[in-house]
């Protein structure tokens, strides 16, 4: 296939992607762009930082996928991603390296937008990262390790969140906030 042919591929593909370089966009296509609410040009040569609602979530993200990465693995997860006017939205991100011995070196990575509805409440950045996990179907003791905190932790924000959300139990929680 000629190049040309190639570069209209990735620049229309109906699925954001994205070409980094230790987390820096380097080239993204339309789709990606639009999913965030911006124009291409306005995401090349920026970090992803910009993308986050938070420094933590931003840096708690980049560890992530490590281990898959440098043993030649794609990684694949659902997370919370914040668009230019401030809103959040679902998305679940693919990634693939093409240096396993440096990861984040040159990382290709797509972005799917989930039609999860908008939890209509703020969520801080421990919340979002504990519905995360529990979207995934991970225990409190394994959101705990993951994150470096107790289980009880883990415990106390979900309850917080079954409050907040005035629902019984994580399966309405998860209902209500990811769509599941």
């Amino acid at each position: 296939m000629e190049l040309h042919k190639r570069m209209l591929a990735f620049e229309n593909a109906p699925i954001g992607i994205v070409i980094s370089e230790q987390r820096v966009i380097r080239a993204c296509n339309h789709e990606f762009a639009r999913m965030f609410g911006y124009e291409v040009a306005d995401l090349e040569d920026q970090s992803f930082r910009m993308l986050y609602a938070s420094d933590s979530d931003f840096e708690r993200v980049r560890d992530m996928g490590l281990e898959r990465l440098q043993s030649g693995r794609p990684f694949c997860d659902e997370r919370l991603m914040q668009r230019r006017d401030g809103g959040q939205f679902w998305c679940r991100v693919r990634a693939t390296t093409l240096q396993p011995d440096n990861p984040l070196a040159e990382t290709v990575l797509s972005f799917a937008e989930l039609d999860f509805p908008d939890p209509g409440k703020a969520l801080s950045a421990r919340e979002r990262q504990v519905i995360v996990g529990l979207s995934s179907g991970k225990t409190s003791k394994e959101i705990a390790r993951a994150l470096g905190l107790s289980p009880r932790t883990i415990d106390d924000v979900r309850a917080r969140l079954l409050r907040k959300f005035e629902v019984s139990n994580t399966i309405e929680l998860l209902t209500h906030v990811v769509g599941l």
